[in-house]
């Protein structure tokens, strides 16, 4: 539940480079992991031999970054022992069958990732991830993400996500990140 008092925050978005910073020193090496960019395409890389485990985000892209960074929330333990998760990817050119699918297991992760980006000042916008193919559902899909959202402001958000938006909140000067995601979130309606 979020609790709502008044809040002041910094007006510019997260630098990437802040992001970095402040979430792999202060967040991330307790789970033997760091976030890093600079890659063609994102992947998240397990631990190996006494190395970090990776969540790779796209060249120098923000949203890339907190897009990862949320499929990494949502990984369960086991899920976070197997490169990118073990999750099945169907590249650019999906029908709509596999559309819908992935609209089905983007929910969370997208409504997460709309979360640390409004945190961080950055925008947001719903990824259908098919730029090949004219498929359906895209407008379902950014109404499920507005009752997903609002189902983690009135439930609470998992302890991952809530730890690292009140890292990148309080990083920002905002007291209390579910206001602001409240706020937010009711000046776009």
């Amino acid at each position: 539940m979020c609790n709502f008092y008044s809040y002041t925050f910094k007006t510019l978005m997260i630098r990437l480079s802040e992001l970095l910073d402040l979430l792999n020193k202060n967040y991330l090496y307790q789970y033997r992991t760091r976030l890093v960019g600079g890659f063609n395409e994102p992947f998240y890389r397990t631990f190996q031999k006494g190395q970090q485990a990776e969540i790779q985000f796209s060249h120098d892209y923000i949203r890339s970054a907190l897009h990862e960074l949320s499929h990494w929330c949502v990984a369960g333990i086991e899920r976070r022992k197997l490169d990118d998760f073990g999750y099945w990817y169907a590249a650019d050119g999906r029908n709509q069958q596999q559309q819908d699918e992935f609209f089905k297991v983007e929910i969370k992760p997208q409504t997460i990732e709309w979360a640390f980006s409004m945190v961080s000042g950055v925008d947001f916008e719903a990824s259908v991830d098919n730029l090949q193919n004219q498929v359906g559902g895209a407008k379902q899909f950014e109404q499920n993400l507005h009752k997903q959202m609002l189902q983690y402001l009135g439930d609470s958000f998992p302890k991952r996500v809530k730890e690292i938006l009140l890292i990148i909140a309080s990083y920002r000067g905002i007291d209390v990140p579910c206001q602001y995601i409240s706020l937010k979130l009711s000046q776009k309606i």
